[in-house]
């Protein structure tokens, strides 16, 4: 980039001056005496090497350099201004740029109420949702390129990352509709012992996967798991087309399909845990302002 010829001073003098053709309007607006402000005028005139103003005898106007110089002028103090204005409000956090990575099912509870609240407080920053599971949440942390992840069952300890718990959740049972055990109001996990399931790989969310697979050997029996889907969505899916069963977080529910019944378990001891998760070294202001938004509107949550 190359060096301004212009100084600022001299050329918000010169666009003041070009406003008011009069020096004692121009310098009383500066703030400065005349003489001061011809000597910038003079300063100028010279940095471009022809005459901005023609003066005459109780008269001033622009020469033609002049006019061609002015809108050229007004446009370059006008992006300094507006350019100080975005830096302010991107370092106070009234704007600038947030990526947030979720987990599908959270669509279901936590992200609807803190988008709302979020956008209504800061409406300047744009907003990044990205969907993906835990695992990949974790990584996209570490790698930059996400500043927030919503996930399910987050590490117990990570010397990089912040967790906060913004929801708890039991486990339900979901079953083709047609399948006799809907005919319960509760269900007990060793009655599914003998069904296929369907669940989200392992390798997308270790300790949520284990957490269903430990309900049921605390049951007296490993799940013969037979189908996998990377969304909860899927797998109702599928549940729906009757290929398994499966254990979920409750706020599955909320997934409507004619085919799927959902039903609450016994035991019901377990219960699956929602996070937020942040870079402890994130220098992102907009990062604390949506820490704060998840504890304003919990309407959206079961």
């Amino acid at each position: 980039m190359e060096r301004p010829e212009l100084p600022l001073p001299q050329l918000y003098a010169f666009v003041v001056l070009a406003e008011e053709l009069h020096f004692g309007r121009a310098a009383a607006r500066l703030g400065i005496a005349q003489p001061p402000l011809s000597q910038q005028i003079r300063r100028l005139e010279d940095k471009v090497g022809y005459a901005l103003f023609s003066r005459a005898p109780g008269h001033i106007g622009l020469t033609p350099a002049g006019r061609e110089l002015l809108p050229a002028a007004r446009h370059a103090l006008t992006d300094l201004a507006d350019g100080l204005t975005a830096a302010r409000d991107v370092a106070s956090g009234k704007a600038g740029r947030l990526r947030i990575g979720f987990a599908a099912s959270l669509a279901l509870t936590v992200l609807p109420g803190l988008l709302r609240t979020f956008r209504q407080h800061f409406p300047a920053v744009d907003v990044d949702i990205q969907e993906m599971t835990t695992a990949p949440q974790l990584a996209a942390l570490r790698e930059r390129t996400i500043d927030v992840g919503l996930l399910r069952e987050p590490p117990a300890h990570d010397a990089d990352l912040g967790f906060e718990t913004v929801l708890t959740e039991p486990f339900v049972a979901v079953l083709p509709s047609s399948h006799p055990l809907t005919a319960q109001r509760t269900v007990r996990v060793e009655q599914l012992a003998d069904h296929p399931f369907v669940l989200l790989p392992r390798v997308v969310g270790p300790p949520l996967y284990d957490q269903i697979t430990n309900l049921c050997i605390a049951a007296g029996f490993t799940p013969q798991v037979t189908q996998h889907a990377v969304e909860w969505q899927t797998v109702c899916a599928l549940v729906e087309t009757g290929l398994g069963v499966s254990l979920a977080p409750e706020s599955i529910r909320r997934i409507r399909l004619k085919g799927v019944a959902f039903r609450k378990i016994e035991p019901d001891t377990a219960h699956t845990r929602v996070a937020v998760a942040w870079r402890k070294n994130d220098s992102n202001p907009l990062v604390p302002r949506l820490l704060a938004a998840l504890n304003q509107d919990p309407q959206d949550r079961p």
